[in-house]
């Protein structure tokens, strides 16, 4: 009997382990990492980036984060009304930035979660910090080291509109990819 419980206990934290390692949303870890950062563009192409101070292989150039043209100068990720989950819409979008930063592990982020106004203050600070860990997530599946990555959620208290309809609340889900280190 006491050898059943034991056992019964180790099966139960291994398949606790095992849920707690899924993604949100139906997203697999398998589906965000489809092979090392920058080792091949959307074609199947070799990417090999000319910075020196690259961690080959680079996904992107240094200069990518302020030209409009790459998709690294999006920086919002909008969520659903009451959802962590990362959209699909999104995907490729977080793994570019992942790839970025795990070319240059000198380069942090920081992941600011907003909430719309509806909700309590707790209620908001807590589903931003949410969103943010969803897309920190993301990011560390990609290769990026956890400590270039800082979470912080601001709730409701900076809305990008001030409104009061769902156009509004709309804008106000999202999570911003702020860039601290840029050499």
């Amino acid at each position: 009997m006491k050898h059943t419980v034991k056992a019964g206990a180790y099966f139960l934290v291994i398949m606790l382990l095992i849920a707690g390692c899924t993604s949100p949303g139906g997203l697999h870890d398998d589906e965000l990492m489809d092979g090392p950062p920058g080792a091949a563009d959307r074609d199947g192409a070799e990417v090999i980036g000319v910075d020196e101070d690259c961690k080959p292989p680079c996904a992107f150039p240094r200069g990518a984060l302020e030209d409009p043209a790459s998709p690294l100068s999006q920086r919002l990720v909008f969520f659903d009304f009451d959802k962590s989950d990362i959209k699909p819409e999104y995907q490729q979008l977080l793994i570019d930035h992942g790839r970025y930063l795990a070319s240059y592990p000198d380069t942090k982020v920081r992941l600011e979660g907003h909430t719309d106004e509806r909700g309590s203050r707790e209620y908001n600070l807590a589903l931003g910090e949410a969103r943010a860990k969803a897309v920190r997530r993301v990011l560390l599946l990609q290769g990026v080291p956890a400590d270039n990555i800082s979470v912080v959620s601001f709730g409701e208290e900076l809305p990008l509109d001030v409104g009061h309809d769902e156009s509004a609340w709309t804008q106000n889900r999202r999570v911003e990819i702020v860039y601290d280190v840029i050499n």
